[in-house]
């Protein structure tokens, strides 16, 4: 065990475990997968009234660990700033799940793990999917668990777009909505960095069409590359220049292609522990899956329409420096939902790192979570 843990207001050590879902789940894609398994870890009590649930949704390199250490391990999960005793999302009031969503790369049934019907990983044959897949998938995990309701669903970014699917899908199944830093759908510009992201692992000699693990090898110079563009957008200028300026790491230049700026030494080591984690295939279907969410698609391209059966409160949040999901994105949603007739507060946060600031414990922003949850934790208790 390692000494971070010690910390009372960390979960502590968590072991994740794999919920199997044998209820058949059709996809928009027109296919069926018939059994699939989700990868889960959980953070606090469910209450005798089975009232206190709270699901977390991930964003696109996201998964099922957000609080807490593994056993022996030194990195708390992706969100332990915000998740455990006397934090925001306090687990000493709520029953905390976060799961790795279908077609993770974390241990649920995705491009990585094996087709029953091959006996050879899904690779390209795995499904695209989409937002509504998504949240219909955790609607089974909620079943499962014997959650009837959620009193919240939380999210960031790509999160954010499942927490809103979940109020337009299952509105009597969800009482309070976060929905952070996200959009009601991508920009052209975003979908054209994830094209970009996407063709950068498409053409690497070793992706072999999807099926590089049957080959023994990984896509690393396409994933490396895609993850480094990604980054970037995640990242406000004000930021870099902050933190690199354009400061170079020897003390004259050597021209050549080298590594020479500390931004790129940078980029290079968060492009390849990405990936030392995650897959190819995972990703391309995570980014494809970013490129289909218009959930007002369906509404006549009404998103005021979309939302107009949803009956859970929402609090939407943005951040002043986040470019690639901007405040205006947020305030589409929050015009919409008031449109809709709907309860919705909105808070913008003043922040300096942009879209990452989400994960970041932003004082103003914790406490805006806090304030908001502790409403739900009393409705939880009454």
């Amino acid at each position: 065990m390692v000494q971070a843990v010690q910390d009372p207001t960390s979960v502590g050590v968590v072991a994740p475990r794999r919920i199997g879902i044998d209820a058949p789940l059709p996809l928009e894609c027109g296919r069926l997968l018939a059994h699939h398994e989700l990868m889960v870890e959980t953070y606090g009590r469910l209450n005798a009234a089975r009232s206190n649930a709270i699901l977390i949704c991930h964003a696109l390199s996201g998964d099922h660990h957000a609080a807490g250490f593994h056993e022996g391990a030194r990195k708390p999960g992706w969100w332990d700033n915000c998740i455990g005793p006397g934090k925001p999302i306090d687990t000493e009031r709520f029953f905390v799940v976060s799961l790795n969503n279908l077609g993770g790369c974390r241990g649920s049934t995705g491009p990585s793990t094996i087709n029953p019907d091959t006996g050879r990983p899904w690779g390209p044959d795995f499904p695209l999917l989409t937002v509504r897949d998504w949240v219909r998938s955790q609607a089974l995990l909620a079943d499962a668990l014997g959650i009837a309701r959620w009193a919240a669903v939380v999210g960031g970014s790509l999160g954010g777009m499942q927490v809103m699917q979940w109020t337009i899908d299952f509105p009597e199944r969800i009482a309070h909505a976060i929905v952070i830093a996200s959009a009601p759908r991508l920009s052209a510009q975003n979908i054209a960095f994830n094209e970009i992201a996407r063709q950068a692992i498409l053409s690497d000699p070793d992706f072999h069409g999807g099926r590089f693990y049957d080959h023994g090898v990984v896509p690393s110079r396409g994933l490396m590359l895609a993850r480094m563009l990604g980054h970037i957008t995640y990242l406000s200028d004000a930021a870099m220049r902050a933190k690199f300026g354009n400061e170079l790491k020897i003390a004259t230049p050597s021209f050549n292609f080298d590594v020479e700026f500390e931004v790129e030494s940078y980029l290079r080591y968060q492009g390849q522990s990405f990936v030392d984690r995650f897959d190819a295939n995972t990703y391309l279907l995570m980014t494809k899956a970013l490129d289909y969410f218009d959930p007002a698609r369906d509404f006549s391209n009404r998103l005021d329409h979309a939302f107009a059966k949803a009956s859970a409160r929402f609090l939407v949040v943005a951040f002043s420096s986040d470019w690639r999901f901007s405040p205006a994105r947020s305030r589409e949603i929050v015009k919409a939902l008031v449109d809709a007739g709907r309860e919705v507060s909105y808070a913008l946060i003043e922040s300096q790192l942009g879209h990452d600031d989400f994960l970041m414990p932003i004082t103003a922003y914790h406490d805006l979570l806090r304030g908001y949850l502790h409403r739900v934790a009393l409705e939880c208790e009454a």
